[in-house]
């Protein structure tokens, strides 16, 4: 009997220790995997313009996009859009397993005071800058002033 308690003890150590070892973190699947899409930037008609895009985490970590960069404006902020009304906001939540979208009357990308107007045709180059990725580099194409994807 006392050997088979013993057996039985190191049996269910064993188990525990193979249980622990599968619940460790750190592992290369334990990061966002980020995707951009459908980005474009309307033709502005000021010195600012708005951008849109939406980001997908086909990753099993969340992560923030914290702020974005571009030759276009040394003053580039990010905004939500809540009761009709437009406010910056420090960063954005892209869930794991899930995206988020910058669109017309949400979430978007405001860039203030162009270096220049970028026209209909033309493409910017912006960088997201994110809380746990690596920046990722985007090439936005210029669309016309009322451009609008959800539009058919």
């Amino acid at each position: 009997m006392n050997r088979r308690t013993t057996v039985l003890s190191a049996t269910v150590a064993l188990t525990a220790a193979l249980a622990l070892t599968g619940c460790s973190s750190g592992g290369d699947g334990d990061k966002p995997e980020l995707k951009v899409s459908g980005a474009f930037m309307p033709q502005p008609v000021t010195d600012m313009a708005g951008g849109f895009l939406t980001i997908t985490n086909s990753g099993d970590t969340a992560d923030k996009l914290t702020s974005v960069t571009s030759g276009l404006s040394d003053d580039i902020t990010i905004h939500e859009t809540k009761n009709q009304k437009m406010q910056q906001v420090a960063s954005f939540d892209i869930p794991a397993n899930g995206e988020l979208k910058l669109e017309r009357g949400g979430s978007h990308i405001m860039f203030m005071g162009l270096k220049k107007q970028p026209k209909q045709g033309e493409k910017v180059d912006i960088e997201l800058h994110f809380e746990k990725s690596g920046p990722i580099k985007v090439t936005v194409p210029v669309e016309a002033p009322n451009h609008n994807p959800k539009q058919h």
